[in-house]
């Protein structure tokens, strides 16, 4: 049986739940990943009101979707984030300027994050952890062994009472492996999972797209975190380095004709999604295939319309059977 192809909500978060349900059913998807912003999924409300659930949950069924998972990336980053006014609009306005409170803030909302899946019969939720450390990626002025470690155990400090919720109320957290995370790649993955001695309700929402333009392989990824993938989005991505860029953007905005790199609509790009689905059989990934629509060169409606139908033609079954069982001995 084929995945169910879902739509990730955050890039549409200006539209209403009612419309945008109506556009995600028409073009063919199965169900979407509700963001929790917007008036998509307010997960102080769903914590504590199951109506409130319901009401979510009905333009859902209204237009024959599902869902399989809510995403919570802008509080889930200030948990660890240094949380300067970039993130201001992130938390409630009288958050705004206070790194601290905008943290506190994130904390409880990522808690309730998880009650508010367990009141809408999900298992997942999707986010960002931030980090303390993303910004010594380079090390000069020079970064010590210790300053990373330290990064490390504050992320585990930060995190662990979350999980602990997470753990309460049967809902796995997944991380989208990303940069500016406290894992970006399967190196900092690994160290992550060892920070908090490899709790089962935290892996990770596989995402092709970031680890691709780091040179990173998507497929690689799957082998080493095969029992820890919870969730997939399908991104595509470009390198675009022509010898005068690099993968480090070159402070250009996404779009911009001299990057090295951009976001791409499914197809568009350079991930291999064929051995990515390979892969997804082989580990056993029975879960959705999300749509996170991100491509500033081409219309949003006739990207997400398209992107579903590349979707369901690129994804298929394992074999159930070998292909030259009918060659045995028994079946001549």
């Amino acid at each position: 049986m084929a995945r169910p192809v879902t739509l990730f909500t955050g890039q549409w978060a200006d539209l209403p739940l009612e419309v945008l349900a109506e556009k995600a059913a028409a073009w063919g998807y199965d169900g979407l990943e509700l963001a929790c912003w917007g008036d998509h999924m307010d997960v102080e409300k769903a914590a504590t009101d199951k109506k409130y659930c319901k009401q979510q949950l009905d333009i859902l069924e209204k237009n024959g979707l599902s869902l399989f998972a809510i995403s919570n990336h802008l509080a889930g980053q200030l948990v660890c984030d240094l949380n300067d006014d970039r993130s201001d609009g992130f938390a409630p306005p009288d958050c705004a300027g206070d790194p601290e409170k905008k943290r506190a803030w994130a904390v409880e909302t990522m808690k309730n994050t998880a009650r508010a899946a367990r009141n809408l019969g999900i298992e997942i939720v999707n986010g960002f952890t931030g980090s303390s450390i993303w910004h010594y990626l380079y090390s000069f002025p020079p970064v010590t062994d210790e300053m990373v470690d330290e990064g490390f155990a504050y992320f585990a400090k930060m995190w662990n009472p979350i999980i602990d919720v997470f753990d309460e109320q049967s809902v796995k957290f997944a991380l989208e492996v990303h940069p500016t995370e406290i894992a970006f790649d399967i190196v900092t993955a690994r160290r992550a999972l060892e920070a908090i001695d490899n709790r089962e309700s935290f892996g990770f929402n596989f995402d092709p797209s970031h680890l691709y333009w780091q040179m990173v392989d998507p497929v690689c990824f799957l082998k080493e975190f095969g029992t820890r993938i919870f969730h997939v989005h399908m991104k595509d991505a470009a390198l675009q380095l022509d010898g005068t860029t690099g993968i480090l953007g070159s402070h250009i905005n996404f779009g911009g004709a001299d990057r090295g790199w951009d976001f791409r609509s499914l197809g568009h790009g350079g991930v291999d999604f064929e051995e990515i689905i390979r892969e997804l059989n082989r580990i056993n990934y029975t879960g959705p295939l999300s749509v996170e629509w991100e491509d500033a060169g081409m219309d949003r409606e006739h990207g997400a319309d398209e992107a579903c139908e590349f979707v369901k033609t690129v994804d298929f079954t394992p074999s159930q059977i070998a292909f030259d069982a009918a060659f045995d001995k028994d079946n001549r």
